[in-house]
């Protein structure tokens, strides 16, 4: 009986470092998809860096992600200009799912300026 509960021990253990992983490693997930849309969907008009400084980015005049004035906004008012679209800018409801859109959104939050 002694080994079989050391053995259940082990087991819970392993179970239990597998699912802490797998919850740290979530964030980091959804960071590398977001990256991949942004760098897919966004980038050729508001630039690698999140600048706007690319030749469609110029023409359109879209807004420097990484500045704090958009950085201000919150994540509701983000998610419904990528869902909705903005100003020049297309919608992408029934493009990408919420979950991306929420992907992106968490992506463009690493492109502000220290």
């Amino acid at each position: 009986m002694n080994r079989y509960m050391k053995r259940m021990g082990q087991v819970i253990l392993g179970l239990l470092l597998c699912a802490a992983f797998e919850l740290t490693a979530l964030p980091a997930q959804a960071q590398t998809g977001g990256e991949a849309l942004y760098k897919s969907k966004c980038a050729g008009c508001h630039a690698a860096d999140g600048s706007g400084n690319s030749p469609a980015g110029k023409a359109m005049g879209v807004p420097d992600l990484s500045s704090p004035v958009l950085q201000k906004k919150t994540d509701a008012e983000l998610i419904d200009s990528t869902t909705n679209g903005k100003g020049k800018m297309p919608a992408y409801k029934g493009k990408l799912t919420d979950d991306q859109i929420k992907g992106l959104v968490a992506y463009i939050r690493t492109l502000a300026k220290p």
